[in-house]
């Protein structure tokens, strides 16, 4: 299903796609690959529904308290 809003950056057309992530919390990375997100089809900016946002925010969490220097997550299906 495409989501036919436009972009504020550009006016470009936004549809469903994925991004990567990266946290930088100073003691370590997580990088979240394949991240669901409405993507412009123009100039590439990606929004994260809130959801997703709330799963990473609790992985970026795990790592924090786990010491993880570097964490990569696929969120792909």
């Amino acid at each position: 299903m495409e989501n036919k809003e436009m972009c504020p950056l550009c006016g470009g057309k936004i549809g469903i796609g994925s991004t990567t992530f990266t946290v930088d919390f100073g003691s370590g990375v997580v990088v979240f690959r394949n991240v669901p997100a409405n993507v412009c089809k123009q100039c590439g900016e990606a929004w994260i529904d809130d959801p997703i946002a709330s799963s990473i925010e609790k992985a970026v969490e795990e790592a924090k308290g786990s010491q993880r220097e570097l964490e990569v997550i696929n969120l792909a299906a």
